[in-house]
């Protein structure tokens, strides 16, 4: 019967991952609770928060099986202003203190906090093999993703199961950073960023959701390095992208074009470098079903 594997409360979950991760869950028996700015999201109950707030809401941490934390303001929305990069800080710190707080005022805890966090951790790193143990980069978005990890942290301390997602491009139907590709590839006018060198850490939002499931049922803990285990050069992904659409894929984005568009995000979003793998994951068990770039971008365009 329906939730009878307990419940699973979802902060953020409204948005790209949140809306793929629902279904696998429900499937698997869980009951699920959003917590959400709107009063209903879907078919799943959902409490109204502001992603910093406590309240009402926090009555659904109550005896949970597991809480998931997806929120926080996309980072490739807008150009990174002072203010966006106040915005980008505070909804993720303020959601994850938030939501730790409810963990902590819960009589009865949730066993384990699956919490968002990304491959930006590592900064720009060229060729290096990275695994979860590698230390953190120096830029905006490693600085970020640390402080991020080091809210969700906490709960570790309250005897509860914490794991840190160090999620890389996620590929998938609907949303995410494909949609956005497609329009110049499917001109021909597609290409690599910069020199294309930069290596480019992936995942299909099958397996995405898949791994969350798999660290809500395992014993993982600690960051785990959420990405495919064959990551890409960004000129080999941007090959694959456009035979996957029958189109040549050979025009480059210049670096400084980039930075003159973009500002501080480009370095740090298009053109960095992250040989991450996942270690841990594979270590635990876990199985990718699109381990192969090819085959996923086969799968999701076809």
């Amino acid at each position: 019967m329906l939730g009878d594997a307990g419940r699973v409360v979802i902060a953020g979950g409204s948005g790209f991952i949140g809306r793929a991760l629902a279904h696998p869950l429900e499937m698997k028996g869980y009951e699920i609770a959003m917590l959400s700015r709107r009063p209903r999201v879907g078919a799943y109950a959902a409490a109204v928060w502001d992603g910093a707030s406590s309240g009402p809401w926090q009555s659904m941490l109550e005896g949970a099986r597991a809480v998931i934390n997806l929120a926080g303001e996309s980072v490739a929305a807008s150009r990174w202003t002072p203010q966006r990069k106040k915005a980008l800080r505070e909804s993720r710190l303020a959601a994850t203190r938030a939501v730790v707080a409810g963990i902590s005022a819960a009589k009865q805890r949730p066993a384990v906090l699956v919490n968002a966090s990304a491959v930006g951790y590592y900064g720009d790193r060229g060729d290096e093999v990275l695994e979860e143990s590698a230390p953190p980069g120096h830029d905006f978005l490693a600085q970020l993703c640390r402080d991020w990890e080091k809210e969700a942290g906490v709960a570790q301390t309250l005897g509860v199961r914490t794991v840190t997602l160090r999620i890389g491009v996620v590929l998938g139907k609907g949303g995410g950073a494909l949609p956005r590709m497609l329009p110049p590839f499917r001109f021909g006018l597609g290409g690599p960023l910069g020199s294309g060198r930069q290596w480019m850490p992936w995942i299909a939002l099958d397996d995405l959701c898949a791994l969350v499931l798999h660290a809500v049922e395992s014993d993982l803990s600690g960051p785990v390095n959420a990405v495919a285990p064959q990551p890409a050069r960004n000129a080999d992904f941007a090959r694959a992208l456009g035979r996957a659409l029958g189109r040549p894929a050979v025009l480059p984005a210049p670096a400084f074009a980039l930075k003159l568009a973009l500002g501080e995000m480009a370095p740090a979003l298009l053109l960095s470098s992250q040989r991450a793998l996942p270690a841990k994951a594979l270590a635990s068990g876990f199985r990718f079903a699109h381990p192969d770039l090819d085959e996923t971008l086969g799968y999701l365009l076809k």
